[in-house]
This record gives structure tokens, sequence and C-alpha cells, in this order.
């Protein structure tokens, strides 16, 4: 009998335990793989609607030195949140412990950056330095919290170069309150579910890492998941019935009635601008005034970064984030009797939509949209340089949750189209004898690229020069100015003129010479291969117009005028056509590249595609001495 009670100990303790031991690692999850995830367990308890325990348990294998960026223990909390029982183990290649820490080995620092103010937010955190490889972290904690609002979205990514193991959740709903769920299937995964009374658990297994691949989607929008919610949730003591987006619409009304008074110095600042003209007009000249005065700062502080600043408070200290600055835009039409909705987007490269039967907390930014009789606007409230009724590509596409009085819409933002993001280039160029090329070009950039080259109207004239000469770094510049920089705030428009000599830009041949016909030469795709594990992702549209005149030696003569070529493709068009005109040839060419996702089966074409246009660019233009 106390042999039978030892074996049967012995077989609990091992079945309690888990070996982590690097060798019990199947070799298909090493395959290019930095690091290794064996469990991310969390158990979340929900007692309350203000009440929820969670507990977490992660174990990471790190094999290598490019994993390092996963060898920390992160641990955030807040006001509402309270962690305990934090226990850090560090083991061996052999599964061996070796080094235990505990919450008084841990820093207690704050979540402020650079671009922050202040922030109630706050996080353990450890950085775990081992002197070799491989060896596993094992950490585990307990945290209870009052806010219920943000259920966790089970995933299998972490990165790049990580394989899992095993990924789940486990829910315990001791609230009666109604648990909802929403699964999101792809081919890179699928849950295992189960559910009985009021527990759920679900949890992925086996996902191989993945390298990264250039121009793929982000890994959120292509990996499974499943996202959680409550019909009724708290946060930071606020709590309402989520079970619908109208029930939501009061509960963020609440939010923001306090925070937009229109106090008599409001007032007082929008009766100064004498309004007059159109209710557009009046938007532009107030939404202009507000940029002039504010600038951008991260404010964290208050119902958990959702509730934005006092909007007095934004025009006395004339900062503020997304949520201050929108809300106090909307609180200055407001005082000029110009309704506008505060409207929550999630912005990013990729768009994330908001579901219509899935009602949850989520986005990462706040706009503002304002009907008016010649139709609708919407502001981007963080720039004190973009242009009025602009939005930026990682806004359009997608839908915002607009909060209305006592309603949520869900309303589509504007389509990026291809035809109105535009890089419009004028050149006339001069060949010279000795191979140098003496340009004078304007540049105008509108829609989406008015963004991307947005950056450049906020540098020193020497590091505008500076970027341009990386941007077009197959030129080797001898003198370089631009002139007339000018941002239209009013048409979402960048120009400028720019006037340059380049050394050795044609090549001779004898007597003869050649040049390149494109001296901008801006292809950024340079994709190789086919094979790969994920879809091509062309996150922007836009257009390519270009105009070029060269001016050639008196001495000299064009030796042939290249043919012209066109391409018509599902992803785009391109042209490009050559015409003589006395002693000077005109290139005309124009590329139009299509928003979409290529699919795996597809990717090949859309390569040959790109290597076309860039082969056509690349056409030289001979002239020869007379």
């Amino acid at each position: 009998m106390k042999k039978l009670i030892t074996l049967l100990v012995m077989v609990s303790v091992k079945m309690l335990s888990q070996n982590y031991a690097i060798s019990e690692i199947p070799e298909e999850f090493k395959k290019d793989a930095n690091a290794v995830v064996r469990n991310y367990s969390s158990e979340y308890i929900i007692k309350a609607q203000d009440d929820m325990e969670i507990k977490e348990k992660k174990v990471i294998s790190i094999l290598n030195k490019a994993a390092d960026k996963f060898a920390y223990v992160y641990i955030p909390y807040d006001k509402t949140t309270r962690v305990s029982d934090i226990k850090i183990r560090i083991l061996d290649e052999n599964g061996k412990q070796v080094k235990t820490y505990s919450k008084s080995d841990m820093n207690d620092i704050g979540q402020s950056k650079d671009s922050y103010l202040y922030t109630d937010y706050r996080s353990f955190f450890l950085n775990i330095n081992q002197p070799g490889y491989p060896y596993t972290i094992e950490v585990s904690y307990t945290t209870k919290t009052s806010d219920t609002a943000f259920l966790p979205v089970l995933q299998p990514y972490m990165s790049d170069n990580v394989s899992i193991e095993n990924w789940s959740v486990d829910f315990k709903n001791e609230s009666g309150i109604k648990l909802r769920k929403k699964i999101t299937e792809t081919s890179f995964g699928k849950a295992e579910i189960s559910e009985s009374d009021n527990s759920l658990k679900a949890q992925y297994k086996n996902i191989p890492a993945y390298k990264e691949e250039n121009y793929a989607p982000d890994p959120e929008t292509i990996f499974p998941k499943i996202e959680f919610a409550l019909d009724k949730v708290c946060l930071k003591g606020q709590c309402s019935d989520f079970s619908d987006w109208q029930s939501f619409a009061g509960w963020y009304n609440k939010l923001l009635e306090p925070v937009s008074i229109v106090t008599p110095e409001i007032q007082a600042e929008v009766n100064s601008l004498n309004l007059s003209g159109t209710v557009s007009e009046k938007v532009q000249r107030i939404y202009q005034y507000m940029q002039s005065k504010t600038r951008y700062v991260y404010v964290g502080v208050g119902i958990g970064g959702w509730q934005p600043m006092i909007a007095d408070d934004v025009r006395k200290k004339g900062y503020g984030d997304c949520k201050a600055l929108t809300n106090y835009m909307r609180v200055l039409l407001k005082a000029a009797g110009i309704p506008s909705y505060y409207s929550v987007i999630y912005m990013d490269k990729t768009p994330k939509i908001f579901d219509k039967n899935f009602p949850k907390m989520d986005g990462n930014h706040v706009i503002l949209y304002v009907p008016t009789e010649n139709g609708n606007i919407w502001l981007e409230n963080t720039s004190q340089k973009i242009a009025f009724d602009h939005l930026g590509y990682r806004t359009m596409d997608r839908n915002v949750v607009m909060v209305k009085d006592g309603s949520i819409e869900i309303k589509d933002t504007p389509k990026s189209l291809a035809e109105n993001n535009k890089e419009i280039l004028r050149i006339k160029a001069n060949i010279s004898a000795d191979n140098t090329l003496d340009v004078t070009s304007s540049f105008s950039y509108l829609g989406g690229v008015y963004d991307m080259i947005m950056p450049l109207v906020s540098l020193t004239p020497i590091e505008q020069k500076d970027a341009l000469k990386h941007r077009y770094e197959n030129l080797q510049f001898a003198s370089m100015d631009i002139n007339n920089l000018n941002n239209d705030r009013k048409d979402a428009k960048i120009n400028f003129d720019l006037n340059f000599k380049a050394a050795n830009y044609s090549k001779s041949l004898g007597s003869d010479i050649y040049f390149r016909a494109l001296p901008f030469s801006d292809s950024d795709f340079y994709l190789e291969s086919a094979d790969r594990k994920f879809p091509v992702e062309i996150p922007f549209g836009f257009t390519d117009d270009y105009e070029i005149e060269y001016t050639i030696p008196k001495d000299y003569k064009f030796s042939e005028i290249p043919l012209t070529k066109s391409l018509v493709t599902e992803y785009g068009n391109y042209s490009i056509d050559f015409s003589r005109v006395e002693d000077k040839i005109i290139i005309k060419r124009k590329f139009i590249l299509n928003k979409g996702v290529v699919p795996l089966d597809k990717i090949k074409n859309y390569i040959d595609f790109r290597k076309q246009i860039n082969k056509i660019d690349a056409t030289k233009i001979l002239i020869t001495k007379l």
C-alpha cells in the first residue's frame, strides 16, 4: 500500500508539472523560430459587472539572441487594478530552474513616452539578462480589477519567427451576464472551443513560426482570432449595458457631456472669429483657428484614457490628444451652432472594421464628422499642418463608431481612390556634353500622397535637401535649390519647385551619349519570389503623372525615339509615350496602382507587372554627335 501511495504521488506530481526542456519542442516548431511560446494561458473569472479576476501564465523559450526582445516581464496596472502572486522562473536548456524572481525584484514604472504628457497607467517591469541560449522564462500572476470593458482577443500570434505550442483563454462566468464571442477563421489556425454552463475554453495549438514577408498585410488581419465581450461592463467606475450599440451610445454620451461645456471663454473665442459665409466656410475658419493654437500630447488619465480632457482645459493649455482635440473642436463648433459628431476609429495601414452585430470597446483614434449643406466634412484634429476636410489613407476605407445625441451610427469614412492620390511632376531637363543634367522641375502632391510628403514641410531647408537627396539617391547632386514650397491646407496639396544639377547623369559611348529617360526613379517595390505564405497587400492606391522635356546639345541629334508602351492589368495601368519636337524629346508617363490584396496564386503576375514597369522605367535614350 505504501508503494502504491508513493507511486500515485509521483504520477500526480508529474501530471501537475510540465517539462519545458528545449528538447521537448518538436523540430517543426523550431524551424524559422527565434522563440517558442510553450504555453500562454489566461483564466478570466467574471464575478460581477465590476469584479473580475485574471490568472495569467506565460512560458516562452528564448532560442537565440534574435529573441532578446521577448526576454522581459511586463505587467500593466492602474488605479482599478491589483496585481499579486507574481512568480518568475528562469529555466535552462534542460528545463531545470536556475533563477527565480518576485514582485520585489521588478521595477514599478510609469508608461509615459516622449509624446505623452501624463497617464494613469503603470507597469511592473523586469528585463531578463541570461548569459547563454537557449533558456525559458515562466511567468505567472493574478490580477483583480473592476474593469470588465476589455476582454482579451485570442489570437495565436506574437511576432514573426515565433511559434506557438499552446495559447488559450478560459472563462468562468459567475456574474450571470451574457458573454458573447466572435470567431474569425483563417487558414493559419483553427480554434478548439468547449463550452458548458457558465464556462468557456478556447485555445489554439501548434502554430508554426512564420518569417517576415515584405508587403504582407498586418498579421492581425491574417491570423484567426476570437473576440469576447460582455453585455454589461464597467470601466473606471462607469457601468453600462453594452448589449447593443445604442446602449453604448448612452454610456459614451455620459463621458462626453461633462467635458463638452461651452464656457463663456469658449463662446468668446468663437465670437471673436467673426464667422460668415456657408457652414463649410465657418467650419474651415474654426478648424484652422484650432490648429493654430493647439498641439498634440497624449493624455491617458481619467476613465481609461477614453474620456477627453475638459474642452476649456484644452483652451487654456493649448494641448491634448486625439480625444481632447477632437472634442475641443466639437465644442467650438457647438458654440457656433454647428452640430458635429465625435467618431471613434481604428487607424492603421490595414483597415480594421467595426462589426455592426458585435458591439465592443475598440478603436485607437478619434476624428470628427460634420454634416453640411454641401456634403460631409471629416476632420483630423491632431495635426497643426494637415489640410481642412482631409483624412489620411490610414483612416479612409473603413468605418467609425459615431456618437450622436442618444444614438450610435456605424458610418463609413471616404474611399481612398488611386486617381485622387497623385504625384505630379513637370520637368525640363538639359543634357550637357560633359554628362551633366540641369533640371528645373515642379512637384505637386495631392490626396493620400499629400500625407506621405507632409514631413518635408516641417523640416529645415537643409534637412529638406538632405531628404530629397536621400529619396533620389541615384542622382549625384552637384547643386540643389528648393523654392516655393507651399502646403495648400484648403485643397490638400503640397507644391514645390526643385532646381538642381547632377553630375555624370549621362554616359559617353564614344562620341555619342546615352541617358536614362526618367531622372527620378522612385519605384520602391522589389519582390523576386512568389514563394511565400502571406498575400501581398497594396495598402494605398496612387497615380504618378510625369511629364519630362529633354533638351540636348545643339551638335547632337536623337539617334532613335523609344516606342510608346502600355500595360493594363487588374492591379493597375501603366503607359509611357515618347515624342520628338524639334531638338527636344517629351516623355509622358502615367502609372495608376490600385489598392487591394493580391492572393497567393496571383502574386507572380503582380511581380511580373511591377518588374515590367521597372524595366520600362530604365529605358535609355541615345543621342549621336553630328
